[in-house]
C-alpha cells in the first residue's frame, strides 16, 4: 500500500493505493494517528486507488471518523470503486461517512 499526501485548502488529503489489509492496515492507521497528533482535524480519504479493504482496514476509518468527530473535524471518502464501495454499503459503512464521487465535491462540502 501506498499513500500520498496533499494539503488542500483546509483539509489533508491521503490518496490510498493498494490493499487495505491486516498487514498494511497499521500503516494508515499510524499516517492518520500522526495527522491528528499534529493537529490536523479535516481529513479526505481518495480512495480510488484501493484494491481491496478487510475488516481491519474498515477498523482503521471508522477510527480515524471517531478521532475527527472529537477535534471537531471532517473525514470524507471519495473516489471510490465499486467494489468497495459495495463494501461499505453491505457493511453499513456507507451510513457513517460522506462519500463523494470526486476529491473536488469533497472541498466543496467543507
Amino acid at each position: 500500500m501506498k499513500i500520498k499526501k496533499e494539503k488542500n485548502a483546509d483539509f489533508i488529503v491521503l490518496k490510498i493505493n493498494g490493499r487495505v489489509d491486516t498487514i498494511h492496515s497499521t500503516v494508515l492507521e499510524k499516517e492518520v494517528n500522526q495527522l491528528f497528533e499534529s493537529g490536523e482535524k479535516n481529513l479526505i480519504f481518495e480512495c480510488g486507488g484501493i484494491s481491496y479493504i478487510s475488516s481491519s482496514g474498515l477498523r482503521v476509518f471508522l477510527v480515524a471518523q471517531k478521532k475527527a468527530i472529537s477535534v471537531g473535524g471532517k473525514l470524507f471518502l471519495c473516489n471510490m470503486q465499486p467494489a468497495i464501495q459495495d463494501i461499505f454499503r453491505i457493511s453499513g459503512f456507507s451510513n457513517l461517512f460522506r462519500i463523494f464521487e470526486t476529491k473536488e465535491e469533497a472541498l466543496k462540502n467543507q
